[in-house]
């Protein structure tokens, strides 16, 4: 249905792998944190020293990995079948 409605809209719908480590990654310098437990709601980065809602992180990673799909066709779109 996202589909229908996104090419209703003249939208494209950008699948990211479900197994993207959107929450681990900080958006700032692209540092992977090695485990974030699903209790953790904010953290900072090691590397850089940027604080982290881990909702908002995720976010701004799952929109730039969509738009580097839709610019160069970058390898975070898992294969449709």
């Amino acid at each position: 249905m996202v589909e229908y409605k996104a090419s209703w809209y003249g939208r494209q719908v950008i699948a990211v792998d479900r197994w993207y480590p959107s929450s681990k990654t900080c958006s700032s310098c692209r540092a992977l944190v090695a485990s974030l437990p699903l209790d953790v709601r904010q953290w900072t980065c090691r590397s850089c020293g940027t604080h982290h809602d881990r909702d908002v992180n995720a976010a701004r990673n799952i929109l730039a990995a969509g738009l580097a799909v839709s610019a160069c066709g970058d390898g975070v779109r898992p294969p449709r079948s």
